[in-house]
C-alpha cells in the first residue's frame, strides 16, 4: 500500500512540476511579445488598415452566421469557455494530438494578432494572456470588428472587406444571406474553402453554419435549405 502511495505522490509531482513549466513558458512567451510590441500598438496597425472595417458596415446576415458558427455565446463569456477547453483537452488526450481547439472568437483573435498556428500547450496558455488584456481593453463589438478585420478567408483575401469585394464585387453591407452565409464559412480552413478551388468543400461548411444558424434560431429549416440553394 505504501508503495503505491509512493508512486502516486510521484506521479502526482511530475505532473505539477510539467504543468508549472508549461504554464512558465506561455507567461514568458506572451511577456515577451507584449513588451515587443504592445497591444494598442497592434491594434493601432489593424485599424489603420485602407481595408478596415466598422461592424456597422457589415451584413448582419454575416456577423449571425460567423458567431453561431464559431462563438455563439460570444457577448456572455469572458473570453474563454471553460467547458470548451475541458473538452478539447480530454479529446486531445484521447487522441494524443491536437485534433480540437475549443476556442473563442477572442482567443482566436489573439492567436491572429500575436501568435503562430502551431498547437502547443504553451501558445495556449500565452494565449489566455492575451486574452485578459483584450476582454478588460476594449468592448465585445470592438473586439468582433478587429476580428472579422484580420480573419483569412483564402485566395489572398484578408478581413470581410477584402472578402465581399474580391469574392463577390460587393461591399460587405450588400452581400446577400447565401454569399454572408458561404464567406462565414471560409475562416476555419481558408485553404480548403477558398471560393477559387475549393467551392464544393465551401458548400459543405456552408450547410453546417447554416446548421448552426438554424440551432440558434435564427433561421427556420425551411430558410435553411432555401439559403443554401441560392446561387452566390
Amino acid at each position: 500500500m505504501k508503495k503505491w502511495k509512493h508512486i502516486l505522490s510521484a506521479i502526482l509531482l511530475i505532473l505539477s512540476v510539467a504543468i508549472g513549466s508549461i504554464f512558465i513558458i506561455g507567461f514568458i512567451r506572451y511577456e515577451t511579445l507584449i513588451s515587443e510590441k504592445p497591444l494598442d500598438e497592434v491594434i493601432a496597425e489593424i485599424r489603420s488598415d485602407p481595408n478596415y472595417i466598422s461592424l456597422d458596415d457589415v451584413n448582419d446576415d454575416f456577423i449571425n452566421a460567423l458567431l453561431a458558427v464559431e462563438d455563439p455565446t460570444f457577448y456572455e463569456h469572458g473570453g474563454i469557455v471553460l467547458s470548451n477547453i475541458i473538452e478539447a483537452v480530454a479529446t486531445n488526450l484521447r487522441e494524443q494530438d491536437f485534433v480540437m481547439g475549443g476556442s473563442t472568437i477572442t482567443q482566436q483573435l489573439s492567436k491572429n494578432i500575436y501568435l503562430d498556428s502551431k498547437k502547443t500547450f504553451q501558445r495556449k496558455i500565452a494565449e489566455l494572456f492575451f486574452v485578459h488584456d483584450l476582454e478588460s481593453t476594449y468592448s465585445k463589438d470592438e473586439i468582433l470588428e478587429f476580428y472579422i478585420n484580420v480573419i483569412y478567408f483564402g485566395d489572398g483575401y484578408y478581413g470581410i472587406n477584402e472578402a465581399a469585394n474580391g469574392y463577390f464585387h460587393k461591399a460587405p453591407k450588400n452581400l446577400t444571406i447565401a454569399q454572408a452565409t458561404l464567406l462565414a464559412g471560409l475562416p476555419q480552413a481558408p485553404a480548403i474553402y477558398q471560393l477559387s478551388d475549393g467551392m464544393i468543400y465551401a458548400k459543405k461548411r456552408q450547410q453546417v453554419v447554416l446548421e448552426a444558424m438554424k440551432e440558434q434560431k435564427l433561421i427556420t429549416e425551411q430558410q435553411l435549405y432555401e439559403i443554401y440553394n441560392q446561387p452566390v
